[in-house]
């Protein structure tokens, strides 16, 4: 469903109803993935879905109600369940008016023809690149190869319409050796630009330099968090910048904005036109999204708002709303940790002793407020004595407050895109000064 398509069941919508205010979010979506292990593929899905979400607001009581139905028969049907269900919600003297909207651009790389157009085979000949490079090596390995074509139409009542068409493409590995495993993966907006063969040595290179791994003793360490290791730290810190967050007090900065709250090393931004990860310009009301400096210099500037939380607190609404309504608040989704200076292999050899590590596992909230997550090492953890890697370390579990270990880092001058199932993020290689791990695993 293209863009003209979905604008006009979102018109259909809006002349349907009359509702107090009315928003209608057109999304179509053409989603596949392709699964391997052992040498063969063991699972291919492709799915193509609509849907049609009305949010109707009726005397400052909000309905909402969903259908994957584009007749004009189910579109009058969704909108009349909306109102219907307005008034079993309380009220609300907060909810503002929706959002006029205004102008956006799509950025540069967003969407890739060919990738759109992506079938079973080309995925295919990404997992068989991965699957040479195990058989060479003698391993075995599990992963996949996906492709996502995606179009997001927001229309309301108050003369606000954006559109947007995206792509995506992923390659993901696990390389298993008799004593250990190694982990690789590649994003990009463009399938052209997923080199399975690159992911598949990569993996395979991390499960040969780790065999053997010797146990080290839990404590405080040197730490260097390659993008995906350090992606999934981050992103239990991303919520923080929430205004639902702040204003709860959950967040470690509900404390005061304009204050030094990591080294000065740090400046994180959201950049929805980020190269490397260009996404939607606007957010789920249609208000055009701003790129926006969250921290500067170890100094955090600005919680993102949507419409709601922009008439609460008194602030500009950045345009960071997701559907409505939601447990979550607005959030940042484009999220970009600035680069530091010098390459990962400059961070490496600077270190007397300490442990890269290539990812963590199973991170898990324990003090929301301070940061603190608990977490383990996995696929690749490398032991470094004096500026060089000298072999596989066993698997660690750690206890640490992020805000605390971003109080003294270094970044690579290189970035990466990074990520798994719901979020997206562009980091460089992080090396943290004081990590700390809590115990030691047998494998």
């Amino acid at each position: 469903m293209d863009k003209a398509e979905r604008e006009a069941i979102a018109r259909r919508v809006l002349a349907a109803s009359n509702a107090d205010q009315t928003e209608v979010i057109v999304s179509a979506s053409n989603s596949a993935l392709t699964r391997f292990t052992h040498g063969v593929s063991n699972q291919n899905v492709d799915a193509i879905d609509v849907n049609v979400s009305v949010r109707a607001i009726v005397d400052g009581r909000t309905g909402v109600a969903a259908t994957n139905r584009t007749s004009d028969a189910d579109l009058e049907e969704l909108v009349r369940r909306a109102i219907d269900m307005a008034p079993f919600a309380p009220a609300d003297p907060l909810q503002p008016a929706l959002p006029q909207g205004g102008s956006v651009t799509a950025p540069e790389g967003a969407f890739d023809e060919a990738t759109s157009r992506a079938d079973a085979f080309a995925r295919a000949q990404i997992c068989d690149s991965i699957l040479t490079e195990a058989d060479e090596t003698g391993y075995w390995c599990a992963g996949y190869a996906s492709t996502a074509r995606a179009g997001v139409t927001v229309a309301n009542s108050s003369g606000a319409l954006a559109s947007f068409d995206g792509t995506d493409a992923q390659a993901n590995v696990k390389m298993i050796a008799p004593d250990s495993s190694g982990f690789a993966e590649f994003y990009s907006t463009k399938i052209g630009a997923v080199n399975g063969r690159d992911v598949g040595r990569r993996a395979a290179h991390k499960a040969r330099e780790s065999g053997a791994p010797q146990s080290v003793e839990p404590g405080e360490w040197t730490v260097i968090l390659e993008p995906p290791a350090f992606g999934e730290l981050l992103l239990y810190l991303v919520g923080h910048f929430s205004a639902q967050s702040f204003d709860e007090g959950s967040s470690f900065c509900s404390d005061g904005l304009d204050r030094s709250y990591f080294a000065d090393s740090v400046t994180i931004h959201d950049d929805y036109a980020h190269p490397l990860a260009p996404g939607m310009p606007f957010d789920f009301e249609a208000q055009p999204k701003e790129r926006l400096a969250l921290v500067e210099a170890g100094i955090v500037r600005n919680i993102v708002t949507d419409s709601y939380y922009a008439k609460k607190l008194n602030r500009a609404n950045t345009g960071h709303a997701l559907p409505a309504p939601n447990a979550w608040g607005p959030q940042a989704l484009n999220v970009v940790v600035a680069p530091g200076t010098k390459s990962s292999e400059e961070l490496i050899s600077e270190t007397t002793r300490g442990l890269l590590i290539s990812r963590f596992w199973y991170i898990r909230t324990v003090d929301q407020k301070k940061t603190i997550v608990t977490g383990m090492t996995r696929d690749g953890t490398f032991l470094i004595e004096h500026g060089r890697i000298t072999g596989g370390v066993r698997n660690l579990r750690f206890n640490q407050s992020i805000v605390e270990a971003l109080g003294a880092v270094s970044f690579s001058k290189e970035q990466h895109r990074t990520g798994q199932y719901s979020y997206s993020l562009v980091v460089p290689t992080a090396k943290l000064e004081r990590f700390t791990f809590t115990s030691t695993t047998e494998f």
